[in-house]
């Protein structure tokens, strides 16, 4: 059952959850919401196995989610990680939609929510919490400050043109006070933002 709507935390009751994250940072939110009952898929390409399950509700995959998908051309030991589009991802699995994306991926958030827009993926998604760096540009981004920003500005419109509604915003104040590599007073390098799609049935 899905909910176009916030709810509390306590309330909410998801048929699809997917989380990525590079590293092995805490993963609580994610245990918990897989004991609601919710079907939990993480993305850590630092683990072992390719695939493990854990509990009913709770998958880890050996995977981490990209812009692009890898060249074939590559051999697949020459690669370091296996990487994949979130749409490739989603057809492999067998998914339709995405109830909460919760995305950390190190400054390949810029990218990768470009892939999500242009592929109309993101329309699949009720809600998206993603963590953005704003200390560099960030991956294949590239120009000047000011092209930097309107870049950045460009992909967040366009979620809006989407009817997706900015509903939180976290400001990691732990993180270096940076901006496109200069210091800012009051601000954070790093900040989460979680949008919710208003469309969503």
């Amino acid at each position: 059952m899905s909910y176009p709507l916030i709810v509390p935390f306590a309330a909410l009751i998801l048929t699809s959850f997917l989380f990525c994250r590079l590293g092995n940072d805490d993963n609580q939110f994610e245990i918990s919401m897989a004991n609601s009952g919710c079907e939990v898929h993480r993305f850590d390409p630092s683990i072992k196995s390719a695939h493990i399950q854990e509990g009913r509700h709770l998958w880890y995959h050996r995977l981490s989610i990209d812009w692009r998908d890898p060249n074939p051309a590559i051999a697949a030991h020459k690669l370091h990680s296996n990487t994949k589009k979130l749409g490739t991802i989603l057809n492999e699995f067998g998914h339709q939609k995405i109830d909460v994306l919760k995305a950390d991926v190190e400054s390949a958030e810029w990218k990768i929510l470009e892939n999500l827009i242009l592929e109309d993926v993101v329309e699949q998604i009720g809600q998206l919490v993603f963590e953005v760096h704003i200390h560099w540009p960030g991956f294949e981004v590239s120009g000047n400050d000011s092209t930097v920003v309107r870049y950045w500005y460009s992909l967040l419109r366009e979620l809006e043109l989407k009817d997706f509604r900015l509903f939180h915003t976290y400001k990691d104040l732990s993180k270096p006070q940076m901006f496109l590599k200069k210091e800012a007073f009051n601000a954070s390098s790093c900040y989460t933002l979680s949008w919710v799609n208003t469309r969503w049935k």
